[in-house]
């Protein structure tokens, strides 16, 4: 099985360090970066502001390893980190997830 892991960053340095070292820790097979605004509660107050968006793709089996890492590396007190398994996917490419991710 196969899950996507999305995380959000405070800026732009801070995602690529947490996709890379997940990367790089064959943890996730790729990080997929991008800018979003978000609009959140936070000590009881609305707040807006810019962050940056990470999905990973890796297997089912290190959601929980995925997890504890971004917790390691990241500022933020509360991260945002959240999976979905995958009902389906490119037969090619879930085989290359399956390869780059250590069992």
């Amino acid at each position: 099985m196969f899950s996507i892991i999305y995380i959000t960053a405070g800026d732009i340095e801070e995602a690529k360090r947490i996709g890379r070292k997940l990367v790089e820790e064959r943890l996730a097979a790729c990080a997929n970066i991008f800018p979003v605004s978000s609009i959140y509660r936070w000590d009881n107050k609305v707040e807006e502001g810019n962050e940056f968006g990470v999905i990973v793709k890796t297997r089912t089996a290190r959601v929980e390893q995925v997890e504890k890492r971004v917790k390691e590396l990241h500022s933020y007190d509360v991260p945002c980190i959240i999976s979905f398994r995958m009902d389906h996917g490119s037969k090619d490419y879930l085989k290359w997830i399956k390869e780059s991710v250590d069992d």
